[in-house]
């Protein structure tokens, strides 16, 4: 890998990444909201700041997200489901990455590897779901998983050295899990490490998948 594109790269685990690229001789370029406005929930932006890159960087990587948009804290029941955080997950979670993907759709190499990547969740898994509650995160997650399944089948049959998966990069000690006090935890360095560990080992025919930080396949 020579080049990397990482949306989300002020967040916790993205500025990891960032870090964990360059320090590995990438040539690595990052977009965020902080930092260049780029907003993920919003098409216009996302092409504004996509549409004139070509060629592609070998990677780009969605490190995007939010557990919650419109509450404090996700539901435990159903009875703290409304209509408001399930459309507003949904929006950040699961249709601004596979709008990223939409707009790299048609410059995606045909004669290279390249490799697309969007941070999802194991809570996203409908057959590892044990627990219930957190409705709008996991159904949020649960529609990234389908969409990002979707795009690699459609572009798989004419970019096929094209990898384009699902990732979950394990709990990471950031503001994002600083509520969740009991849940073992990475440092982001090292759920970055894990993460680009993970994508070296993965070729064409892992596109599609849903994959942990160890490279691990986790059931829809």
């Amino acid at each position: 890998m020579k080049s990397a594109l990482i949306i989300g790269g002020s967040g916790g685990i993205g500025g990891a990444i960032v870090a964990k690229l360059k320090a590995r001789g990438v040539e690595t370029a990052s977009l965020s909201r902080a930092d260049d406005g780029f907003d993920i929930t919003d098409e216009s932006s996302i092409a504004a700041h996509l549409d004139g890159i070509d060629p592609l960087p070998d990677l780009v990587l969605v490190a995007t997200g939010a557990l919650t948009s419109t509450r404090d804290r996700p539901e435990k029941q159903l009875r703290d489901l409304g209509p408001e955080e399930p459309v507003a997950q949904f929006r950040l979670n699961a249709l601004g990455p596979a709008l990223v993907l939409k707009h790299l759709r048609d410059r995606i190499p045909r004669d290279r590897r390249f490799v697309f990547a969007a941070l999802s969740a194991r809570v996203g898994s409908i057959g590892d779901n044990g627990l219930g509650g957190w409705y709008s995160y996991r159904t949020s997650k649960a529609a990234l998983n389908s969409l990002i399944h979707g795009a690699a089948v459609e572009i798989g049959r004419m970019r096929r050295e094209a990898v384009i998966v699902c990732l979950h990069p394990g709990t990471v000690a950031t503001e994002f899990t600083a509520d969740y006090p009991d849940h073992d935890k990475v440092t982001p360095a090292q759920a970055a490490a894990n993460l680009l560990d993970t994508l070296d080992g993965l070729g064409p025919g892992d596109s599609g998948g849903f994959f942990d930080y160890a490279g691990r396949p986790i059931p829809w």
